[in-house]
């Protein structure tokens, strides 16, 4: 038991570090919102198909847009997918299942902000951004939890 405390325990930073990430996403999104013209007619814009618009437009806007914010946002999000991913595989390779759950529900919240943001940069649709910040949320509830969750010691039920 004393092992899966200290594997638990370890896994804080991870969670503590995505809500930091989080925040600063948040701060360069409310910067761009705010500050910066995000053309309407670029690679990837108004796409017949979806998914291949959002991987059309987030390249521009890393690579071409010029835009620094709008950079640093779109190439901080892709590391925050990473780092969603990383923190699932790690719960997973665990076993315990309140990790897990929490885990699924940081990495579904980011993924629904991120696709959201690519969603906005194709169409330029207010609503796509209200449901970037609702996966957000839902990110930011899910890493608080799991920051709780690492700080309780587990039971043999739990990690089943």
């Amino acid at each position: 038991m004393d092992r899966r405390r200290a594997a638990y325990a370890a896994m804080r930073p991870g969670f503590l570090a995505a809500l930091i990430m989080l925040v600063i996403q948040f701060l360069l999104g409310m910067y761009v919102n705010l500050f910066v013209t995000i053309p309407t007619n670029h690679p990837g814009a108004k796409p017949p198909e979806y998914f291949s618009g959002v991987a059309q437009s987030v390249i521009w806007a890393i690579t071409q847009s010029g835009l620094v914010f709008l950079i640093l946002h779109a190439g901080f999000g892709l590391v925050i997918v990473i780092g969603a991913a990383f923190l699932l595989v790690q719960s997973i390779q665990l076993r315990g299942r309140n990790l897990i759950v929490t885990s699924s529900f940081g990495a579904l919240g980011v993924l629904i902000a991120g696709l959201n943001g690519g969603s906005f940069l194709n169409y330029n649709e207010d609503f796509s951004s209200m449901i970037m910040a609702a996966g957000f949320a839902v990110a930011v509830v899910a890493y608080v939890f799991g920051l709780y969750v690492t700080a309780q010691t587990p039971t043999a039920s739990a990690t089943r």
